[in-house]
């Protein structure tokens, strides 16, 4: 019983010791200039837009009243990993429509560990 214990404990302090943590956290306002890629082409997915409004504030200099610096997507290989960290986290469908139409204004919450980042979860208010 008394190994049974010490496993289970050494189990759950390594699982905690994974944990996801909050790596980061920004604002942004999604305007025109996010809805569309840098060849013209209109977004069609959420993780594209987010991933364009991240470009435009890191990389272009663009950005609209409301935009926020954030510790994490200032990096190409971070942004470019924008899809997968959306399907691990969280978006409800209407918010994804209302982000895709832009005119709204995002708040994302960046999780994982070790500075590597695994999922987001974004609210969208209009």
């Amino acid at each position: 019983m008394k190994r049974f214990l010490m496993g289970a404990v050494l189990s759950m302090a390594a699982t905690l010791a994974q944990a996801d943590e909050l790596i980061g956290s920004y604002v942004a306002y999604i305007g025109q200039d996010d809805l569309y890629n840098s060849r013209g082409a209109r977004l069609t997915e959420p993780w594209q837009v987010l991933r364009q409004d991240r470009a435009n504030y890191h990389r272009f200099g663009i950005s609209q009243a409301g935009d926020e610096w954030d510790p994490f997507f200032g990096s190409m290989e971070n942004r470019g990993i924008m899809e997968r960290m959306i399907m691990n986290g969280s978006i409800e469908p209407s918010a994804a429509r209302i982000l895709v139409n832009g005119g709204a204004t995002v708040f994302v919450r960046i999780y994982g560990s070790g500075g590597r980042g695994r999922y987001v979860n974004v609210r969208v208010v209009r």
